[in-house]
């Protein structure tokens, strides 16, 4: 029989943004929290049983909050875990927080490298209280890639990548996307970076077009894709093909001007990465769930089209109740770090490995390659290469704008 320990509670923080423009990929995981929420509320370690109790924090979409929010979790909750997502900015300043107080953290939704990166560490670099999980730039690159040759051989690409932290990460001649587009035979026109929001991306249009690019890659805004593709239609075609991660990665109406973005757009025929949909093979190793019946759940309960964080949202979840099962002392936070650096979890995105790299402190996700296709219930994420992941059903093909 378990030993009753309900006097002992397990305390695990969330730090997502409620509020601010990154609010919408915080639905995910504040949708998942509720689900599991009977999963959750009490665990078994060993022959102990623990009441756990889940404290959420509002980041706002903003660094400094989310930091603050972080102090509030370890310091005022006593906190043993803390659990994170969303945020190119939010998310690093989230996990450098818990570094630094000494709290164990996993995160997702942010590319490896850049992850690494933010910390200002390496590869090699093993921290003590932090761990994440994601795909890599050369993984987004690849599937990339892929998309190019489904056109033809060889491809001049241009690029549309921004002056900020994005674009640098994109630019980096080891980890980004110049290696692998350079291995591959493709030739990439990078004009120089963008100012987020403001560029009217003449000088972009003008020198992609007299190198020939008619292809586009990007990590942009939606609504920043959109004035690129908008002004470059008005001299000449568009881009046959434009192949976009970070914002693209969602449905077009989570956008400012969602109508006008989504009508621009959908002629367009974007690619993306995709690196969870309800047609991914996978089942969660806690509550069985599998991935069509939770985009199915999430619609029904939120009235809102699936997103891929989703996925990312009740694998954090997993990850979390497996450090809290598997601990050999889960109300320490050292055995609970010790926990995840050792962790080897199968959830609805798939198996996490932290034992297998690139890096201590990651588990790496694969990726495929999908194309947002217009339909009678607005755009749909069609899955179109799957050389990353094989076990992941094609779903559609890739169309090209002309």
């Amino acid at each position: 029989m378990p030993t009753d320990t309900s006097s002992t509670q397990l305390r695990v923080g969330v730090v997502t943004p409620l509020t601010g423009r990154l609010a919408p990929l915080g639905a995910p995981l504040s949708y998942v929290l509720r689900a599991l929420a009977p999963r959750l509320g009490r665990v078994r370690n060993g022959a102990r049983s623990y009441a756990v109790r889940v404290a959420v924090r509002d980041s706002r979409s903003d660094p400094q909050a989310a930091r603050r929010a972080v102090r509030d979790l370890a310091e005022g909750e006593r906190a043993h875990l803390v659990l994170t997502m969303a945020g190119t900015q939010v998310l690093p300043a989230v996990t450098a927080a818990c570094e630094e107080l000494g709290v164990p953290c996993v995160s997702t939704t942010f590319p490896w490298q850049a992850y690494l990166h933010t910390r200002g560490a390496s590869a090699r670099d093993r921290f003590r209280w932090t761990y994440h999980f994601a795909w890599g730039l050369d993984d987004i690159a690849a599937v990339f890639a892929d998309l190019w040759e489904q056109l033809g051989g060889p491809r001049t690409v241009g690029c549309l990548w921004n002056d900020g932290l994005q674009g640098q990460l994109l630019r980096d001649e080891r980890h980004g996307f110049v290696p692998v587009a350079s291995e591959r035979g493709h030739t990439l026109v990078d004009p120089g970076g963008y100012r987020e929001g403001t560029d009217p991306f003449d000088t972009h249009v003008a020198a992609l077009r007299a190198r020939g690019a008619e292809l586009v890659t990007s990590a942009a805004t939606a609504t920043d894709l959109a004035r690129f593709h908008r002004r470059a239609r008005e001299g000449g075609p568009p881009p046959r093909l434009i192949t976009c991660s970070r914002w693209l990665t969602y449905p077009h109406t989570h956008t400012t001007r969602a109508e006008d973005v989504h009508a621009e757009l959908g002629d367009a025929r974007v690619a993306t990465l995709v690196y969870w949909s309800p047609d991914h093979p996978y089942r969660s190793g806690l509550d069985g769930t599998t991935c069509a019946e939770l985009a199915r759940g999430y619609q029904q309960a939120t009235g809102s089209p699936w997103l891929q964080p989703l996925g990312l949202a009740h694998a954090l979840v997993e990850v979390a109740h497996h450090a809290l099962t598997t601990a050999a002392d889960p109300t320490d936070r050292a055995a609970l770090a010790q926990a995840l650096a050792g962790a080897r979890v199968a959830t609805v995105a798939g198996t996490l490995d932290w034992t297998a790299g690139p890096s201590p402190v990651i588990a790496r996700l694969p990726l495929v390659g999908g194309q947002w296709h217009p339909g009678p219930r607005g755009p749909r994420l069609a899955v179109v290469t799957n050389t990353g992941s094989p076990a992941v059903p094609l779903t559609g093909s890739l169309v090209p704008a002309w």
